[in-house]
This record gives structure tokens, C-alpha cells and sequence, in this order.
């Protein structure tokens, strides 16, 4: 079973419509029992990183991730969540994170060219920068699509994905269980489906 982290952030109906076409059992909740019992941990999230991580705090269930994280269990952040997985972001302040992966969370401006649009929206290809069983089931150049203003940086020992958008941007991280995609799967069409499809074949005990 897939366990998506409800924490009143974010729209969880395309994910969990997307999950449920690629024939995983899936559950939206805000329970630790049930995050417990789950083989697999999806963190969404849309928004603003201050406003999640107090919502994450307030419910106590930014304790259970780092738990159930620390124990082996997949855990995939997308967007937000993404982001939330790292030390801290300079999202109008600085804001702590979860800590699970190092680095932080910045702006995009000013590191892309002026002419280019912030919010970056819109498909690109990802470039692999390591091997990732996240992305066992799609090839190098295939397109996914993205939304976001702010991007992390200071991963590069965890950086398993880049595109391009005036400059490389981390697109997707894995440090040992954990893993993030700044992109949208659930939005991506087929290569998204396959990205979740291999997720959800992730063994608690795979330290991948």
C-alpha cells in the first residue's frame, strides 16, 4: 500500500488518481499508524514551504516522516514535498525542513536569465546525473512537467536529475531510501506513471 501524507496542503486527487492507474493500492491519510503500516510514503505538497512546515509540525507528523524515514521506508517528496525534504529554505525568510536530504531551498531569480518566466512552468527533459532506481523504468530526455519558483541547491552528492531552464536545475534527489522530484509524476503523463510504477516497487528493505 502507498500512504499519501494528507497535511492540508496541496491537491491529492490527480496523485491518488494517478496511483490508482497504475494499479497501486493507495490511501490519503494523516495517520501515523497507517503511514506506519504502508510500504511506501508519498510527501505532496503545494504552496508555501513556511505554511507546510507548520502544518507538518502542528500534527506532529514531521516527526513520523523522520522516523519512518531513518527505519528504511520509501519516502518520495514531489514539488514542496521535495523541498521539504532538505535542511532548510529562503522562501520569504529562512524556514527549517525536515533534514533528511542536505541542502537548501532558494530563489530562482537571478540565478536564470531575466527573460526567462518565474514560475518556471512547463516540460523539460531531465538529464540523469546518477543511477536511480527511481528512474529504472524511463530513459534520459524524457520529459516531465514542472512548477516551481525556487529550487534546491548544495545537493549534488545526492543530485540524481537535472533540466534545463536557463541554467540546470536539480530536478530529482535519492539519498538511500528517500527521494524527491522537484517535478510534477503525477502530471507527467507516461513517464510519470512510470516513475510512481517504480517507486511503488520499492522494498522497505532496499537501501537503493
Amino acid at each position: 500500500m502507498v500512504a499519501i501524507v494528507d497535511y492540508g496542503v496541496g491537491n491529492l486527487f490527480s496523485l491518488e488518481c494517478s496511483l490508482n492507474a497504475i494499479g497501486a493500492e493507495v490511501t490519503v491519510t494523516a495517520d501515523p499508524v497507517v503511514l506506519k503500516a504502508a510500504d511506501q510514503i508519498i510527501l505532496p505538497g503545494v504552496g508555501a514551504f513556511e505554511d507546510a512546515a507548520k502544518k507538518l509540525r502542528a500534527t506532529g507528523l514531521d516527526a513520523v516522516l523522520k522516523e519512518l524515514a531513518a527505519a528504511g521506508k520509501p519516502l518520495l517528496g514531489i514539488c514542496l514535498g521535495m523541498q521539504m525534504l532538505f535542511e532548510k529554505s529562503f522562501e520569504y525568510g529562512e524556514h527549517q525542513g525536515l533534514g533528511l536530504i542536505p541542502g537548501q531551498v532558494v530563489p530562482m531569480e537571478g540565478v536564470i536569465p531575466a527573460e526567462l518566466k518565474i514560475p518556471h512552468i512547463g516540460w523539460n527533459a531531465l538529464k540523469f546525473t546518477k543511477n536511480s532506481p527511481l528512474f529504472s523504468q524511463i530513459q534520459e530526455g524524457d520529459c516531465v512537467y514542472f512548477v516551481h519558483s525556487y529550487y534546491a541547491t548544495g545537493c549534488d552528492e545526492n543530485l540524481i536529475a537535472t533540466a534545463e531552464y536557463g541554467a540546470e536545475l536539480t530536478a530529482a534527489v535519492a539519498k538511500g531510501n528517500v527521494f524527491g522530484c522537484q517535478f510534477h509524476p503525477e502530471k507527467s503523463g507516461s513517464v510519470g506513471l512510470n516513475i510512481l510504477r517504480a517507486f511503488t516497487q520499492m522494498k522497505e528493505a532496499e537501501q537503493c
